[in-house]
């Protein structure tokens, strides 16, 4: 019997959408129906069950699947013992501590005593352990924002990604307790047929992963300037320099990181390169 390793995902919302995003890149698709909990994929040995993202920490340590895609909030809020296999780069976002916008506020000394309404309460008490504050935290489910506005706490610990959600209830951030982004978990002592499954999914996220973040760059350059711009390119190892028919130009092939490439490209301009071209990289293997 062909063995296969069971995934827990977020049934729905944006890190379903991110994670399913990046099985479909890494040649992993689901036979996905409207509605269904559980789906399989034709060409590779993986079940997913779709749960609620707070259930996948438990469903994960207690064996039900083998791996989960879950925020980090989530799994540091429930504390089960899982594997944490990779981060994943998206689901991005911070756990912050929010007041009233008309409160004047120093330092963490202004919760001493106060009353906090938060869905996280594990991991404020822990945050407010580390820092000697000694606070009222009461656990709400959700809608975390408005206590405040309707006397049922003197301040929030919650979710933040862009901010709007605090001003349009007139609070304001002022403590970042964690940063928190998308994870792969895993559940201990994995048998070694499903430990090699992850592995090999592992390596698929880091060649789609890392392809996101490079471009292929290629670019015609004088001669003369060769040895200059390959100084300056900030590539994975050497540059592939190659003759043009015009003797006197060559052409340079390289990849750079993304984030890396506005600064070099007016230095690779200063120094006579023409016909730059940027080429997205579909897989990357290091």
């Amino acid at each position: 019997m062909e063995t296969k390793i069971r995934i827990a995902l977020q049934k729905k919302g944006r890190l379903n959408e991110d994670s399913m995003k990046l099985f479909k890149e890494a040649g992993i698709k689901f036979n996905v129906g409207s509605g269904k909990l559980v789906a399989s994929s034709p060409g590779f040995p993986i079940e997913v069950l779709f749960l609620r993202d707070d259930d996948i920490p438990q469903t994960v340590a207690n064996g039900v699947a083998d791996i989960g895609i879950v925020g980090e909030n989530e799994m540091y809020e429930k504390g089960y013992d899982v594997n944490v296999s990779r981060k994943l780069g998206f689901g991005k976002c911070r756990l912050s501590l929010a007041i009233p916008k008309a409160q004047e506020y120093f330092d963490l000394n202004f919760f001493d005593g106060k009353k906090i309404a938060t869905s996280y309460p594990n991991i404020l008490k822990n945050f407010f352990n580390e820092q000697g504050i000694k606070a009222d935290i009461h656990e709400i489910a959700g809608s975390v924002e408005i206590a405040p506005g309707i006397g049922l706490a003197e301040a929030i610990f919650d979710i933040v990604s862009s901010g709007s959600t605090l001003v349009a209830n007139r609070l304001k951030e002022v403590e970042v307790a964690m940063q928190s982004e998308a994870v792969l978990i895993a559940k201990k002592n994995m048998e070694s047929e499903k430990q090699a499954l992850l592995d090999e999914i592992i390596f698929r996220f880091n060649a789609v992963q890392t392809a996101n973040s490079n471009k292929y760059v290629l670019l015609n350059a004088p001669n003369d300037k060769v040895d200059d711009i390959v100084r300056i390119l900030p590539g994975m190892k050497s540059p592939t320099v190659l003759p043009l028919a015009d003797k006197n130009w060559s052409s340079i092939h390289t990849v750079i990181k993304e984030k890396e490439f506005w600064d070099v490209i007016g230095k690779l301009k200063d120094y006579g390169a023409e016909g730059i071209l940027i080429i997205p990289i579909e897989k990357m293997i290091l």
